[in-house]
């Protein structure tokens, strides 16, 4: 059994005391960890920040934290999250969720937030299962995995999350191992205060049902992006470095920030939200309302 909180002492505690409901040793422990860090290194107050989650074992991210959070729905954090960012940008949002909801049916949402490059910060735990549901297999299972869906070996090819979110105009792509809180923190980090898109893919695995893609099995084949000189400015080197770990057939997985850029982001592109985020303009007057109708008759 691994302890992924023992080596996080964090300057600042956010715990709101409700207890996380996931199974002892499960990585979602770890991304708690390293959140509560990134948040207490950077001292951003409980008021300030927002964890948006949608639906499966990792959705009660939100709970643990005396931030404000949204359970929403699932496949659909993102918009939420979205949402509440471009509502209020002085907030720090945080979009935590699983391989299904943010793989599977919420994966056009990942696509179109990285092209119109929100400014806000996804972090999904992958364990390339369906925890929730005891065990099916996920859109990043890998080829063969015999799981309570797939008897016999899945079929289907893993979707590769960094890959994608890297093709789609992600402007921060980082992945993470929740054997490694510390790490994890500093990804974090990095995503909080990049101004835009920011994906981390955590490797967390769950214990219960995925027997394959254990905390042992990660360890042997982990290894940090920045021990090996990579250039994360360089899209071309990331889309490369997304691919290694199909290519070696899972021996070399690489961990750490894969690409960031800095470009305009959504708010500060859009005519309304120029001129400051919804919560800060004045609402319109009645009078202007009806002009606005007007146009449209």
């Amino acid at each position: 059994m691994v302890d992924t909180n023992a080596a996080v002492k964090p300057k600042q505690i956010l715990t709101s005391g409700v207890k996380p409901i996931w199974c002892p040793g499960c990585g979602d422990f770890g991304v708690q960890a390293g959140i509560n860090k990134a948040l207490s290194d950077l001292g951003i107050p409980k008021e300030n920040a927002v964890i948006v989650s949608g639906i499966g074992c990792s959705s009660s991210m939100p709970h643990p934290f005396a931030t404000y959070g949204v359970h929403s729905l699932h496949g659909r954090l993102l918009p939420v999250a979205a949402g509440v960012k471009l509502a209020n940008d002085d907030l720090t949002v945080i979009g935590a969720g699983g391989d299904g909801d943010g793989y599977g049916i919420g994966v056009g949402h990942l696509v179109h937030n990285a092209r119109r490059n929100v400014d806000l910060t996804y972090i999904v735990m992958n364990n390339e299962i369906y925890g929730l549901t005891t065990g099916q297999a996920s859109p990043t299972s890998l080829f063969g995995m015999k799981t309570k869906s797939t008897p016999f070996g899945s079929i289907e090819n893993p979707e590769n999350p960094v890959g994608l979110a890297l093709a789609s105009g992600a402007t921060y792509v980082a992945r993470a191992f929740s054997g490694d809180p510390m790490h994890m923190a500093e990804m974090i980090k990095g995503a909080i205060l990049h101004k835009g898109f920011s994906l981390i893919d955590v490797f967390s695995p769950c214990v219960t049902f995925n027997n394959l893609n254990t905390f042992d099995w990660f360890r042997k084949r982990v290894y940090k992006l920045d021990s090996v000189g990579h250039d994360a400015t360089s899209i071309s080197a990331a889309l490369e470095r997304s691919l290694e770990a199909e290519k070696t057939n899972w021996e070399k997985v690489p961990i750490g920030l894969f690409y960031k850029v800095e470009k305009p982001h959504y708010a500060q592109l859009d005519m309304t939200l120029k001129k400051g985020s919804l919560l800060k303009q004045p609402m319109p007057t009645k009078d202007q309302v009806g002009e606005i109708l007007e146009e449209y008759k």
